[in-house]
């Protein structure tokens, strides 16, 4: 029994950003119509505050998927070599349970983050929309602005994070990488004020976003943050909102923005208007007019890593890409 083990770079290479964004917009429908198994993720906290490992198993039905993520996430590899989420996605035969594929995860969920993005803002954000601000610099930042550019013709880009240094480098390597020329704010407000898509893909714990920045129409991605305890959006801006989200349960046990805007009584349980998939299945309205804000709350998902990991194995199949290995149970 054969098991393909494929590298960051192969990964990365096999999923180029518009072919994940269409991948991400069919397994939101999958999900939406009720043909995946997604149990909450396990994660478990390291001591001292180190970082967060986690477990995230899920099955689809179409493509007919089985597998999981284990990841680590380490806010204190920022600045260094190491990617702040480290990790596998190890996929499974759906008809025998012998291991198929082992691949990166840190691409996987670079990639596959910025392209449920693209799909919400393609969903949500005005036809019009081209004022993009970044909240944030780093790995999910490069691909948010790659995933922008797929779904909306950009004209202006600003971008802010609290270290100069690696603002001027992201900038640098937009010029470069994208050809797109980026703007450095002086601060978040500055950033945000008069955009009309605005994502933030920070390590924040408290808000870097208040609702009064927001412009009217304008789309927000809320993405850096995935622990209850933890948000970037203040009460307001998610007062302000039309709420759509990636999972309901998800959403209502572990993202800090929305439980703790509650906890404040600034929103109640309906204020999540529903899920993505279901805007896109036409269940229910995305945006329905032009001023209004929209917002889409990404915790991220396990079937979104597994559809990603699927299409890159076929990919890798095709090119003959990656290692072999036999691994698996055989009875003898």
């Amino acid at each position: 029994m054969t098991t393909r083990i494929l590298t960051q770079a192969e990964v990365t290479a096999l999923l180029p950003m518009p072919e994940c964004v269409e991948v991400m917009e069919e397994v939101l429908r999958t999900l939406a119509r009720g043909e995946a198994i997604l149990p909450l993720r396990t994660m478990l906290q390291l001591p001292e505050g180190r970082g967060i490992f986690g477990l995230m198993p899920s099955h689809l039905s179409a493509p007919p998927a089985l597998g999981l993520k284990a990841i680590s996430v380490f806010p204190a590899n920022d600045g260094t070599a190491f990617d702040s989420h480290q990790g596998l996605v190890i996929l499974f035969s759906p008809e025998r349970g012998n291991p198929i594929a082992i691949m990166d995860a840190s691409s996987i969920t670079a990639i596959r983050t910025a392209a449920v993005s693209a799909v919400a803002t393609r969903a949500l954000a005005r036809e019009d929309a081209a004022d993009l601000a970044l909240v944030g610099s780093g790995v999910q930042a490069r691909t948010h602005l790659e995933a922008m550019a797929v779904v909306r013709p950009l004209r202006r880009v600003r971008v802010w994070s609290p270290t100069r240094v690696r603002v001027e480098a992201f900038a640098k390597w937009a010029a470069e990488a994208l050809g797109i020329t980026v703007e450095i704010s002086s601060g978040p407000e500055e950033a945000v004020r008069g955009a009309s898509i605005v994502c933030t893909v920070t390590a924040a714990s408290q808000p870097v976003i208040r609702g009064e920045w927001l412009s009217e129409g304008a789309h927000v991605n809320a993405v850096g943050s995935s622990d209850r305890t933890a948000r970037e959006l203040d009460a307001a801006a998610v007062a302000r909102c039309r709420l759509l989200v990636d999972r309901i349960e998800s959403t209502v046990n572990e993202s800090g923005d929305f439980l703790m805007a509650r906890a404040e009584g600034a929103i109640a349980d309906d204020h999540i208007r529903g899920e993505l998939g279901d805007v896109l299945l036409g269940k229910i309205p995305g945006r329905t007019s032009g001023e209004q804000i929209t917002l889409f709350k990404s915790l991220g998902l396990a079937v979104e890593d597994l559809a990603a990991a699927h299409h890159v194995l076929r990919a890798a199949e095709r090119a003959n890409v990656g290692l072999t290995a036999e691994l698996g149970g055989l009875r003898h």
